[in-house]
């Protein structure tokens, strides 16, 4: 329970994550062993490593250039990624060495089993010893610049001010570039949502919830609707006198839970695929049980009952699960006054409640996914095995 002010700090936090998400653009070559699946094994591990594809070029069959060799297969993808400049570099760096790229100091031209490149990030214009952004030689290059224009053909190069395809059209590299017919896969297809029009995303206080619905939505082109809060008058009075102040403050949060599912969720928005939420509207329940005298909850049960026939149900119910300690330290990190004070035995009753009603639904639309031991804001690996969970 929040009030204005944090909540407004909070969804900062939030705006802020999603700003994070830098736009690069990569180019990907090949001219050793089977070309083709050497871009593929590239391309799943930037997807697994690096951040989302939004977006594979097809992919070209082009002359050696700067040297005697083999034909190459290029390509060229758009990548949304939370990671710095240099820490794409060493990312990239690091795919290439495990897919036995071995980079010369000398600066001449060789045969290899991968090289990838960074194009564009954001609208960046950097040159260190080891990174310059825009990539010095995309004008020059007709196998970067044509399946940049397939991806992107309006994005405009910082420095020189002029869109790809007026470069492409400019260049004075005449080789001969040939399109393949086949396509490159896009990992994000394995983690396929479209089956789950509404997903919920429940836990405990200080489990994560809203965290990965802003992610899962960012990343699938989701509507996402995190619980809103207004300022509630009985919220430091709640704090103060718990059992004074419980049944107003619940009731309060209730009528707002029923006028947003009605509002936000029940409205379709033609831009967007699928719903995601960082609560689902059983919640009230749960925490009215906890906070609540026998009484007050025998009332306050019947009146959620008859509101929530009315309310959508989502397709799919995750319940994040964190230990009691991981909860507390979360809690701890995010700094809000308020839930400093939380008991572990008030999030012991918390997931009590959440357990309690999880063993009353269906399983084929719950799942219950353990997150102790895994950080998904920070490592990619550990957010793509909970998207693997979702789907499985």
């Amino acid at each position: 329970m929040l009030n204005t002010f944090t909540y407004f700090r909070y969804g900062i936090l939030i705006v802020n994550f999603i700003k994070q998400l830098h736009d690069i653009y990569l180019s990907l070559g090949s001219n050793l062993g089977n070309k083709f699946e050497q871009l593929q094994t590239a391309v799943t591990a930037i997807f697994e490593e690096l951040g989302d594809i939004d977006k594979i070029s097809p992919v070209y069959q082009t002359p050696a250039m700067g040297f005697e060799g083999d034909y190459f297969l290029n390509c060229v993808i758009h990548v949304k990624s939370t990671l710095t400049p240099n820490k794409t570099l060493r990312t990239i760096l690091s795919i290439e060495k495990k897919m036995g790229r071995k980079r010369l100091k000398t600066k001449s031209y060789t045969s290899r089993s991968i090289d990838i490149d960074i194009l564009f990030f954001n609208t960046i214009c950097k040159k260190t010893n080891k990174l310059t952004i825009p990539h010095p030689e995309i004008q020059n290059r007709k196998f970067v610049l044509q399946p940049l224009a397939d991806v992107n053909s309006e994005l405009v190069h910082p420095e020189l001010k002029k869109n790809i395809i007026s470069l492409l059209a400019e260049t004075k590299d005449k080789s001969t570039i040939i399109r393949e017919s086949k396509w490159l896969r896009n990992p994000k297809n394995d983690y396929d949502i479209s089956k789950y029009r509404y997903i919920a995303i429940e836990g405990n206080i200080g489990a994560g919830k809203t965290s990965l619905a802003t992610k899962i939505a960012t990343d699938f082109n989701a509507k996402l609707i995190l619980e809103r809060f207004k300022e509630n008058p009985f919220l430091p009075k709640f704090y103060e006198n718990p059992s004074r102040f419980a049944f107003p403050l619940e009731m309060s949060f209730l009528a707002d839970r029923y006028q947003q599912h009605l509002e936000d969720i029940t409205q379709h928005d033609l831009f967007k695929d699928y719903v995601v939420t960082d609560y689902d509207a059983y919640k009230s329940i749960i925490f009215a049980k906890i906070t609540l005298q026998e009484e007050e909850f025998a009332l306050y049960k019947k009146l959620f009952h008859l509101m929530h026939k009315e309310l959508p149900k989502p397709d799919m119910y995750i319940y994040l699960y964190q230990s009691t300690d991981r909860l507390l330290e979360n809690i701890k990190k995010r700094g809000r006054k308020f839930e400093q004070e939380i008991e572990p035995s008030y999030l012991k009753k918390i997931n009590k409640g959440y357990l309690e009603f999880i063993n009353t639904q269906p399983n084929d639309n719950i799942k219950i996914i353990d997150i102790s031991d895994r950080d998904f804001i920070k490592s990619r690996k550990d957010y793509l095995s909970i998207l693997r969970e979702i789907i499985k």
